[in-house]
């Protein structure tokens, strides 16, 4: 069992930066790939960015590549996702999400075993 807490969303202007954090319980977390998702009212859960186990390896979706920045420290059980050059289309709520499955290239939620509860990022404009 992992427990996911993101925190670190909140408010920016288009064109700023902001980094939320998600920490893990357990003794387990290095043998996930982690990944971040965001939801829109309305509209199905997007992925975002994943992390492979040991933190080498990194995927992004193509909307957020070369803004974000998917990083984890897995001695201190927490992945990072930090958001630069913003715009309000970033506007959504964020989860990290835990994956068993093999590879670190998991964009499917599905396929994701654990959530957090997500933190809100509002970008105005």
């Amino acid at each position: 069992q992992v427990q996911l807490v993101e925190s670190g969303g909140g408010l920016v202007q288009a064109g700023g930066s902001l980094s939320v954090s998600c920490a893990a319980s357990g003794r387990t977390f290095s043998t996930y790939a982690m990944g971040w998702f965001r939801q829109t009212p309305g509209k199905e859960r997007e992925f975002v960015a994943s992390i492979s186990r040991g933190g080498g390896s990194t995927y992004y979706a193509d909307s957020v590549k070369g803004r974000f920045t998917i990083s984890r420290d897995n001695a201190k059980n927490t992945v990072y996702l930090q958001m630069n050059s913003l715009k309000p289309e970033d506007t959504a709520v964020y989860y990290c999400a835990a994956t068993s499955a093999v590879g670190f290239r998991t964009t499917l939620a599905i396929r994701y075993d654990y959530w957090g509860q997500g933190t809100q990022v509002t970008v105005s404009s």
